[in-house]
């Protein structure tokens, strides 16, 4: 694991400045690798790429990288792992059917004669891993930038001086073109001029994140998952970068599994994910340094943990953190199932101080805005966990692949009774339930507690009803799904005039062949997974130099988990049936059987407690001004409701405060 960053410039360039400009370029991302540091530059063709090491791997100088192909063609700096590189490395041969001669045993190593034995698109189709790579072909002078399947390792990549003219346009630009794994990398390059890119803000106020290929920057891009771009001094001169080039299609993926003759017998089903996700978790358990897992308790990291403890010949090290606050500590959980499973478990007791601590860090651990508030306990156990390991496996896209969020089971539930009335009555209907303040739901639910059993309680029970009320209004099944899976269902309300960018719809396309709970399925790995999840945890790892491996993203596991109708993997009225039953032959069910409470923070009694001054700075008028899209007076009639108790909206504001913080901390231009 490590980071990548690099320019292409239209000419070549003088030496010491592409020097001093590469090592700024890694030094922003010296996070993602400590170990050691390295660049390489042609200078003729105005290409330099630099790389800051994680060693996991072949930890000796023969993994250093930039590294050259033994050929002498191509030049890499390479961010992930290859889980399957030994397999490639038996398998590849030179042009004459030669074994090659290997310097040592690094994935680095076997990816370059790979990509010199069968072009780089076989390649990356044979690989099974995370990745970003940067590849500079000397032959061709061509820059190819490539991405993994899901997209689990960052690449950005855009014009020091870009603009775009707005949504489903090219990034255009002028000047050199960069790249790297995270845009504080971009920033560090001395010909830097980034503007805010205005349209992006609907969708991240909607919700909490910058999704799609967008950044938050005109002209920056993200690389697609499964993609790759191939870049010529042509591009870079005439200021536009190529359509990415999909090697890799999760859409097209389920559909190929789907047609499949169907795993249609529960048993069965469960003995091919046992099969495919313990092949996964045994290949990511391979490394050179120290290797752990986080375990919440619940059920994916659980059933990762079980597996890995399987196959392990000594107690696998295991770790979660817990809060002060009971409502919201999970650990007596994963204490619990830890030692059942006979792991070395360590639980960070966290206090509420040392989330509010990390706070004020967040915009420059997250580059771009983000307000997925779970980012905070994220990044505290990674903290932990990387005081005692290197890497660490994780239970991340278990939800997505089997059926794992409530929305997957309510939406279906909800629509069929819906659609039984006239959309005018249900907009009726919503306002009476809106009529009742989230407050006083909350309140009833509290009587309730004392003879409700607790799988029927239901945690800010009134933000939930009133979250149900504003999509009764929703024109179709889809676009109530749109409207549950929103942070902020009316996102526009916050901003000034017309800075939408990308609608509901054009993120979440209708799919022929999907039915409406395989569309949610694929809608969520495509978007919330790739958008969030993966984002969170990888800038909370790299923060402190751990590397999280996720088994769940591995092609074999994803094309058994869309083998599986998903009326077994949501059976018997249960999300990630599948995996239950398979975590049941593990740990026993009592361990297991729990609402579930997810990674969740005390949000709302923050923001009027403790961060209430850090918000009030944040919400001031000279920091309004500096991002004149939002509408001040929506933002602080919303932080007035907060504080009376008029509603549950810490969500909406933790993203109009993250923006903030954002801004004043990396000073976009504005359009």
């Amino acid at each position: 694991m490590c980071g990548l960053a690099g320019f292409l410039q239209p000419s070549g360039f003088d030496a010491r400045a592409g020097l001093g400009a590469i090592q700024a370029m890694t030094a922003a991302i010296i996070h993602r690798g400590p170990d050691s540091e390295g660049h390489w530059a042609e200078e003729g063709a105005g290409l330099v790429l630099g790389h800051r090491r994680l060693s996991i791997l072949d930890l000796s100088p023969a993994g250093h990288q930039p590294m050259h192909s033994a050929c002498g063609r191509y030049v890499i700096a390479f961010n992930g792992e290859i889980y399957n590189h030994e397999r490639l490395r038996s398998e590849v041969r030179g042009a004459r059917g030669e074994v090659p001669q290997w310097r040592g045993h690094s994935d680095t190593e076997t990816l370059l004669a790979a990509f010199s034995a069968w072009g780089v698109e076989e390649t990356l189709k044979r690989c099974v891993g995370m990745f970003a790579i940067a590849l500079w072909d000397r032959q061709e002078r061509t820059l190819t930038l490539a991405r993994d399947r899901f997209g689990e390792k960052p690449l950005y990549v855009g014009f020091a001086q870009g603009a775009s003219s707005g949504e489903g346009e090219p990034v255009t630009g002028r000047g050199s073109l960069l790249f790297g794994s995270e845009l504080k990398a971009l920033m560090a390059h001395p010909q830097w001029q980034g503007t805010l890119a205005e349209q992006a803000l609907e969708g991240y106020l909607r919700f909490g994140c910058v999704g799609g290929e967008a950044s938050i920057f005109q002209g920056v891009a993200k690389l697609p998952p499964g993609s790759l771009v191939t870049i010529t001094h042509a591009d870079v001169q005439a200021g536009q970068l190529p359509a990415p080039v999909h090697w890799w299609s999760a859409e097209q993926a389920a559909r190929e599994s789907m047609q499949a003759e169907p795993l249609n017998e529960p048993e069965a089903a469960v003995s091919a994910v046992e099969q495919a996700l313990g092949q996964s978790v045994k290949s990511r358990m391979l490394a050179d340094v120290p290797l752990g897992a986080f375990l919440s308790g619940g059920i994916d990291s659980s059933l990762i943990v079980a597996l890995m403890q399987q196959q392990a010949e000594a107690p696998v090290r295991t770790f979660s953190v817990g809060f002060d606050d009971a409502r919201y500590d999970e650990s007596s959980h994963a204490e619990a199932v830890a030692a059942h499973l006979g792991t070395e478990h360590m639980t960070l007791q966290a206090t509420s101080q040392m989330a509010l601590d990390l706070v004020p860090k967040l915009p420059e651990l997250y580059d771009e805005p983000f307000a997925d508030s779970s980012q905070l306990p994220t990044a505290l156990v990674s903290r932990l966990t990387r005081e005692h390991v290197t890497v660490a496996l994780s239970g991340d896209a278990g939800d997505e692949l089997f059926g794992g969020y409530n929305r997957h089971l309510w939406v279906p539930r909800i629509w069929h009774k819906l659609k039984r009335l006239p959309l005018p009555a249900r907009r009726a209907l919503g306002g009476s339930l809106k009529a009742i303040p989230a407050q006083g739901y909350d309140a009833l639910m509290r009587l309730g507690g004392r003879v409700l059993p607790s799988r029927l309680q239901v945690r800010t029970f009134g933000e939930k009803l009133h979250k149900l009320a504003a999509v009764l209004e929703s024109p179709s099944e889809r676009a109530l799904f749109v409207g549950v899976a929103s942070m902020n269902r009316e996102p526009a309300a916050l901003l000034e005039g017309e800075c939408s960018g990308q609608t509901p719809k054009a993120l979440f396309p209708a799919l022929q062949q999907f039915d409406s709970v395989e569309w949610m399925l694929l809608m969520d790995t495509l978007h919330y997974m790739v958008d969030d999840v993966l984002v969170k945890v990888d800038r909370a790892s790299m923060a402190s130099s751990l590397e999280v491996r996720v088994p769940f993203l591995d092609p074999e596991v994803f094309h058994t988990a869309w083998h599986i109708p998903v009326e077994t993997r949501l059976k018997e009225g249960q999300g990630k049936w599948v995996l239950r039953q398979l975590l049941y032959r593990h740990v026993p069910r009592e361990l297991i059987d729990r609402p579930k409470m997810g990674f969740a923070i005390p949000l709302d009694a923050w923001l009027s407690g403790p961060l209430r001054d850090w918000a009030e700075d944040l919400l001031s008028t000279a920091s309004l001004q500096a991002l004149p899209m939002l509408d001040a007076g929506q933002v602080r009639r919303l932080w007035q409701a907060h504080l009376k108790g008029q509603g549950h909206h810490a969500q909406q504001l933790w993203a109009v405060l993250q923006l903030l913080a954002w801004q004043r901390r990396w000073r976009p231009g504005l359009p």
